[in-house]
């Protein structure tokens, strides 16, 4: 049975852990430095929070898979769904988690991510899409790219500047 999934950038991660602790009536099953992630079971609900430089709120939504062919089935939705424009990552490293996944975009342009977890990463994973198996989550390109590029899906780029000076991009952003 598919688990509802919805990911929030937050500002402060200890302060957001705390007001969503005691929401849930429970810890977080995982917490590190930049994420925490509630698994809970009534309503079933993969609910995480990060601080990566990503812009407060909702982050994007999507439905963890309970296997591989379930994860299948919601892959066929979402090309249904979004007249095949998807973006399929395979084997992704992301949010300290090692997962097949792919993601789709509603008409407004919000990111849905659909995951079937296989392990624990040790890393949060990579923020763009230049890289195996990096975390991306897809927007619309801009109307200032090439017109032909304009409604493709590519990948938000990071902003988090702690490594580096400038905001990175993804391969798919351009």
């Amino acid at each position: 049975m598919k688990r509802f999934h919805v990911h929030v950038a937050v500002k402060d991660l200890a302060q957001s852990a705390l007001f969503y602790s005691k929401l849930f009536g429970q810890a977080p099953a995982m917490e590190r430095e930049d994420y925490a992630k509630w698994m809970l079971d009534d309503p079933r609900l993969n609910f995480a929070i990060s601080s990566r430089g990503q812009a407060v709120g909702v982050n994007h939504f999507g439905f963890q898979a309970d296997s591989a062919e379930e994860l299948k089935g919601l892959k066929v939705l979402a090309e249904a769904a979004a007249d095949g424009e998807i973006v399929d990552q395979g084997a992704a490293a992301c949010c300290y988690a090692k997962s097949e996944k792919h993601w789709t975009l509603d008409p407004q342009g919000m990111a849905w991510e659909h995951f079937h977890t296989l392990a624990e990463a040790e890393t949060f994973g990579q923020d763009t899409a230049d890289q195996a198996g990096a975390c991306c989550i897809p927007v619309r390109a801009s109307a200032q790219q090439d017109e032909d590029q304009a409604d493709a899906p590519c990948c938000i780029p990071s902003t988090d500047t702690s490594t580096t000076d400038t905001p990175t991009t993804g391969a798919c952003c351009g």
